[in-house]
């Protein structure tokens, strides 16, 4: 049997050249690992309407919605990442354990959780050039 898909969004937050990355809270899966802040696509909405959703939730901020960058499929999980510029607010922890700017040249010193290596790598990469 196939399991549906489960599609997530997450947000690419890029400030002077470094990029938003938020500790996950230790009682979920993969707790304590690094990741860009997003989450489920709520039935009837549009993946952009849940970035702005889910980063107004968790950080308390309202962020511009830009462009898509490469989603990655982990399991049942198909995560959409996207390039997003805070517009209105300042950043509140209301899930997560903790949020760094971090540089390209640091990404890779974080533990990512699973599903989001391969953006934190693309996002390195875009920093990097």
């Amino acid at each position: 049997m196939v399991l549906p898909m489960i599609e997530v969004v997450c947000a690419v937050i890029i400030q002077k050249n470094r990029v938003l990355a938020c500790q996950r809270p230790l009682e979920k899966n993969e707790g304590g690992k690094w990741e860009f802040p997003g989450g489920k696509i709520e039935v009837g909405e549009w993946p952009k309407e849940a970035v702005s959703r889910e980063i107004e939730e968790e950080l308390g901020v309202i962020v511009e919605v830009g462009k898509t960058l490469r989603a990655v499929i982990y399991g049942e999980i198909k995560l959409i990442p996207y390039r997003c510029d805070i517009s209105k607010g300042d950043l509140v922890l209301n899930e997560h354990l903790a949020m760094k700017w971090v540089s390209g040249i640091e990404i890779p010193s974080l533990d990512w959780a699973s599903a989001d290596v391969p953006i934190s790598q693309e996002v390195a990469a875009l920093l990097l050039e």
